[in-house]
Parts: C-alpha cells; sequence; structure tokens
C-alpha cells in the first residue's frame, strides 16, 4: 500500500488495522495500538507514524515553532507515557527516530480550511430535510466560526501561572466551614497550630484559573467577531453583548471537555475537577451547582450544531445594558432559537427529543444563577490582583 502523501492528510486512522481499516497483516483485528514514542494509547498514523495524540501535537507544535530543544542530560532521557514532558528534546529526537516526518506537516492555514471543509460536509449529509436554506446556512456559519476560533486541544493554552502555595498569615474563621468542602479546602481556616510545611494550598490555583478564563474568554470573543451579524452592530452594542454573555458561553464551550464518567473537564494535558475550584477560593454553593448543571447538559448529548446554536442565543440578547440595536439583536435571537428548536425536531427522534428544547431552556436559566454567582464570589476572592485586565473587564 503507498503511503498517504502530505498534501492529502497529516493522520490517517483509516489506515489502521482490525475496526480503524486494513492496512496489512502485523496486527490482530481489534488489537490495541501503542504509539511509537511514548507508549501511550495511539489514534492513528500521524506524519506516518502510529502515534498518540499528545505526540502528534507535540511533533507538530515543535517543528511548526523551529524551536531549538537542549537536552540538560546526557540526550537519552527516558521517553513514555509518564516521562515524555521531562524532556522535550529527546521527545522530538525519538519523534525524528521513529519516522515522524516533517515534510507531512500542514501550515495551520491548510488546517483550518481542511476542519472547514469537513464541517461543511458533516453538515451536509447530516443536515434534515426540514430546515430551511436560511437555517442551514446559519448553523453552517456558527459551526465554522466555532471550529476557527475554540482549541477543544486547548493546545494554544501555553502561557500561563502554575499552582503555587500562598502564604496565609494565621487567619481566624469568620464563619463555620461550608458542608460538603473538605476542610484542607476552607480558605477560613485556622491555621495557629499547624507548622509552615502542612499549610492547606489556600487559594493555589486561582492564577490559573484567571490565566484559563482569560484565554477561554478570548476564544469567545474571536467566535463573536467571526459572525457576520454580530460584526455588523456598533462597537458598543458589541462590548455589551460580550460583557453580558462571554462567562456563559465559556460554561457551555467548556461543558464539550466535560467527562461524565469521572466529573472532570479534560483539557489536553490539563484536567481540573471542583476540588481545583475549592482551591481557587470558589464556594460549595457555587460549585455543586456548577457540576450539576455541567453533568446535566453533558448527558443531553448535544450536536456541534446544538452547541453552537446555544452560544448564539446566549451572546445575542437584547436584554444586555446599553444596547442601541435592540430590535435587530432580537430578531436575530429569535431566528437562532427558532432554528435550535427546528433543528431538534428533526435530529432528535422521539421520545428523546420530546422535552430537549424545554430542558434546555430550563439549564441556560441555570447558567445565568451561576453566572450571578460566580461573579459575586470573583469579586469577593481576596488575592484580585490575580485576575487580568480582560478577565477584570468582563466582570465589572
Amino acid at each position: 500500500m503507498s503511503e498517504p502523501s502530505p498534501s492529502d492528510m497529516e493522520s490517517s486512522p483509516c489506515l489502521l488495522p482490525g475496526p480503524w481499516g486494513s492496512r496489512g497483516d502485523d496486527a490482530e483485528p481489534g488489537e490495541e495500538k501503542v504509539c511509537a514514542v511514548c507508549g501511550d494509547h495511539a489514534t492513528g498514523y500521524h506524519f506516518h507514524v502510529m502515534t498518540c495524540e499528545g505526540c502528534k501535537g507535540f511533533f507538530r507544535r515543535s517543528i511548526n515553532k523551529g524551536v531549538r530543544f537542549t537536552c540538560p542530560f546526557t540526550q537519552s532521557c527516558p521517553v513514555t507515557k509518564a516521562k515524555r514532558r521531562q524532556c522535550q528534546a529527546c521527545r522530538l529526537q525519538k519523534c525524528l527516530d521513529v519516522g515522524m516526518r516533517k515534510d507531512m506537516i500542514m501550515s495551520e492555514e491548510a488546517l483550518r480550511q481542511r476542519r472547514a471543509l469537513r464541517g461543511q460536509r458533516r453538515l451536509a449529509r447530516e443536515q434534515p430535510g426540514g430546515l430551511t436554506a436560511e437555517q442551514q446556512e446559519l448553523i453552517s456559519i456558527l459551526i465554522a466560526a466555532h471550529q476557527r476560533t475554540f482549541d477543544s486541544s486547548f493546545s494554544q493554552f501555553t502561557h500561563y501561572r502554575p499552582a503555587v502555595r500562598l502564604y496565609v498569615p494565621s487567619p481566624r474563621p469568620q464563619s463555620p466551614p461550608q458542608p460538603g468542602i473538605p476542610a484542607a479546602w476552607t480558605p477560613s481556616l485556622q491555621l495557629d497550630c499547624l507548622d509552615e510545611d502542612v499549610l492547606p494550598d489556600v487559594f493555589s490555583m486561582l492564577p490559573h484559573f484567571a490565566d484559563l478564563s482569560t484565554f477561554m474568554i478570548q476564544q469567545v470573543i474571536n467566535f463573536a467577531k467571526e459572525i457576520p451579524a454580530f460584526r455588523s452592530l456598533p462597537i458598543d452594542d458589541q462590548i455589551s453583548l460580550l460583557k453580558g454573555a462571554t462567562l456563559e458561553i465559556c460554561q457551555i464551550q467548556f461543558n464539550t471537555v466535560f467527562n461524565t464518567e469521572t466529573n472532570a473537564w479534560e483539557c489536553g494535558q490539563h484536567c481540573y475537577t471542583i476540588q481545583d475550584g475549592a482551591l481557587a477560593g470558589f464556594q460549595q454553593i457555587y460549585l455543586e451547582p456548577l457540576l450539576k448543571f455541567h453533568i446535566s447538559l453533558k448527558k443531553l448529548q448535544l450536536h456541534e450544531a446544538e452547541y453552537v446554536l446555544l452560544q448564539a442565543m446566549l451572546l445575542f440578547s437584547p436584554d444586555h445594558a446599553s444596547i442601541t440595536q435592540r430590535d435587530f439583536i432580537d430578531q436575530f435571537q429569535e431566528k437562532v432559537a427558532l432554528t435550535l428548536k427546528s433543528y431538534i425536531d428533526h435530529r432528535h427522534p422521539m421520545p428523546e427529543g420530546r422535552f430537549l428544547y424545554a430542558k434546555l431552556l430550563l439549564l441556560l436559566t441555570e447558567l445565568q444563577t451561576l453566572k450571578v454567582e460566580n461573579t459575586r464570589q470573583i469579586l469577593h476572592i481576596q488575592d484580585l490582583s490575580s485576575m487580568t485586565p480582560l478577565l477584570s473587564e468582563i466582570i465589572s
């Protein structure tokens, strides 16, 4: 069998044996594939070699950025699933040693074009006949905007402050701990009797969460700018819409990476839980409903079209303050809502879809309550110096 052309694809899972397709007689059908670089579970042939998604992304980023890594040891560091991030130089060299090819890496523009084309083809295959041409075009625009701006692997989330232990000078409890929060997570814990070595990591995740929120806010802003109806609005209306809806849209996007089996948000190399939220200073009165919201939304098993329509419904809300083009925004939101209802009616057969639209409207109401509590808690967290200017602007 001939090798895939660099112009055709960066990865080709269809060439795998067993359930993936046919490539040869070197493996039994259904046999688990392992990454030739680190030994993790492989997802297909990437740049000519069977690798995992992590090593595929690492190789592409390293080559595209032209980074020269230096091994601080003897250039023979072990590259395993557990240790692959310890030495980038040895990991890149192993990528090359096992045969990963630089010439098969596509440019970012070519990747964007390919994703957009795949999205259009998938939409053409799945589009229900009950939607009007205008509704189909709206969905196509929103999906393209989402795919161009949302980094589902969080591979671009590289500039952030790590979790650090903050010094807390023996605070006295102002109120009883919130039920359900372990004592080590309670910022008001009395620490007089504890040695410095066993201080809890109070607020240790706050700077990191501020950077994560800023990263996601910027993606929402870029998503909005990709929508022609949004760009047609006066700049003051654009700002008002973004300030009113960005935090809610972030939660909708965050739900796409939520795992209901582990109750964790899996963001590429990062994985977040409710416990991390407690270490950022958030209280249980916000964290418990937040987790419940994400579980409920994820269990609805929404399609990509439904996720982006929800985001557009939140963005184009005529109820935000200082709106001048209220009628236009109201009409566009109604168009989005009707498109979502039509899509659900034709893509979710009974009884599955009977109450799906109503459930989504209830969840959006819950999301509004969560946003209010989230903003209140952010404004009351002591270390506001951890906030970024963009985050401060959104919650102001």
